[in-house]
């Protein structure tokens, strides 16, 4: 396997157990409807962004190609990519826990998910300034590159957020746990490390250094 392919399937796996892991409003729905309705309901929310995510991912993909020969714009959002992901691992870093309190909960789990993913702004954030990039990158180096970025990112993220149900229904002091919380710092630490990886290409686009990569 090449270097591209590993850097993809490794960003990918990074990316997707964060996204899969991390408190918010669609990890709080898939534990709210795991602890109601029992584990198959979560795991119908964590299908939710196969359904989402497409048309997210190609307008962000479309509007970065109209901006593919302006190296100061992809710069800013190349910048932009940093810092958001650098907030996703301060976020990581500081968890302490998650509190399982079943709020109040209604069956149709995967209407609520797809609602849930589609109008929080994690999405558009992550994939305008982080997963558009990187799978147009790939795609212009491998397009293996670019499918195994979000073939891996998707496992990961779809199968954490089987794993949280799962786990919410059988052993729910798991979240609230040491365990947990030195998963989430490791996950913290590599999106740190990702965060620095784009910061260098956004100077790269800025002519500040020779490469990116």
């Amino acid at each position: 396997m090449c270097p591209i392919m590993i850097a993809a399937l490794a960003t990918g796996t990074v990316l997707g157990l964060s996204s899969g892991l991390s408190p918010g409003p669609f990890f709080a729905l898939v534990v709210s409807q795991s602890l109601r309705h029992g584990a198959r309901e979560g795991m119908k929310v964590a299908v939710a962004p196969l359904l989402t995510d497409a048309p997210i991912i190609l307008l962000c993909a479309v509007v970065l190609t109209r901006l593919s020969n302006f190296q100061v714009v992809l710069g800013v959002i190349t910048l932009a990519g940093a810092g958001f992901v650098s907030y996703l691992a301060y976020e990581s870093l500081r968890t302490s826990g998650f509190d399982l309190v079943a709020a109040p909960a209604q069956p149709k789990s995967l209407r609520k998910g797809v609602l849930v993913n589609f109008l929080n702004p994690h999405p558009y954030l992550f994939w305008l300034t982080v997963g558009a990039p990187i799978i147009l990158k790939g795609w212009a180096e491998n397009p293996l590159a670019a499918v195994s970025f979000l073939a891996s990112f998707y496992t990961c993220l779809i199968g954490a957020t089987i794993v949280v149900a799962a786990a919410t229904a059988h052993s729910r002091r798991f979240f609230a746990g040491r365990a947990y919380v030195w998963l989430m710092r490791l996950l913290g630490a590599l999106l740190f490390l990702f965060a620095l990886m784009l910061f260098w290409n956004a100077l790269g686009f800025f002519g500040v250094v020779g490469s990116r990569v």
